[in-house]
Order: C-alpha cells, then structure tokens, then sequence
C-alpha cells in the first residue's frame, strides 16, 4: 500500500516494490484510465470510478493474497477510508502488509507534475489546482491506525 501525493513517486516506488519474485502490481491508474477513459473529467469522476474499481477488485485482490502471492496496490492510501479498505483485504486474506509512505513537499510534487504532463507520460494529465484540490484530502497516517509503515523522503522514493 502506497500513501503519497499525486507525482510524489507512488507509482515508481510500486514498479520497484513489485520488481520481486512473486509480486502483482495492481495500478489503479491503468485500470481507470482503461475502464473509465471518457468518464475521468473531475474529481468526483474520479471518486466515483476509483469507488468501482475498489468493489469490483477487493475478491480479486484477497484470491491473490490467499494465493500467497504479494500484491502491490498502487492505489492511493491517502485517506483513513482507503487504508480501511486496504486493511480489510489483507486481514479477511490473513496476510502481513506494509504501508509505504512518501513524503514530499508540494513544490517538488508540481514540478514533477509539470513535467510527466510535458512528457505525455502518465495516463492522466493534472492541473495545478486540480493537484491542490485532491491533496487537500491527503491524511498521512498516524501511528493509531497500527500500519506497519515505512516513511520515504524525496529523493528515497525515486532511488
């Protein structure tokens, strides 16, 4: 599970994470921008879609886990209802987890973000103010929530 802001690393840290042997990487980015193409226009097209994909993906995701396999969810655990969603797939699956938080200022975010939208990269371009709107609902997490987590600062997340 990956908490960060949008252009922060998440995805890159995903592909590294899920560069080991028995591992899935699960985008939620891939998936949306497949199933949803026309129908990503605004934030809450987002929430709506991403709600979707999360009741359609959440067995899956368990079979995977039960499995024995790792899965890397490269899904944003950026609020404290997505990481209870997370936690109930791989309590139900009786599995370990990890939550990997990256940490990074706004500014090194935008910049980045800048850039992917420059370089047609990603599979969804982010305005400035579009980046300031959904990072208002980042809540990072608190040690209440009893993750085992793991803290990346900038340039740790890219590595």
């Amino acid at each position: 599970m990956i908490c960060g802001k949008i252009a922060a690393g998440k995805s890159t840290l995903a592909r590294r994470l899920a560069d080991r042997p028995a591992t899935i990487l699960i985008s939620e980015d891939v998936w949306l921008s497949t199933l949803y193409r026309d129908q990503q226009h605004t934030v809450a097209d987002y929430a709506r879609n991403a709600r979707r994909l999360r009741e359609v993906m959440g067995g899956h995701i368990e079979a995977l886990l039960r499995a024995g396999l790792s899965v890397v969810l490269d899904f944003p655990a950026n609020t404290v209802a997505n990481r209870q969603w997370m936690r109930g797939l791989f309590e139900k699956a009786g599995v370990a987890h990890r939550l990997h938080f990256i940490d990074v200022p706004d500014a090194v975010c935008k910049t980045r973000l800048r850039q992917r939208n420059a370089a047609g990269t990603h599979e969804f371009t982010v305005s400035d103010a579009e980046f300031d709107e959904i990072t208002g609902y980042l809540v990072p997490p608190s040690a209440d929530e009893g993750f085992e987590t793991t803290i990346y600062r900038d340039a740790e997340s890219r590595s």
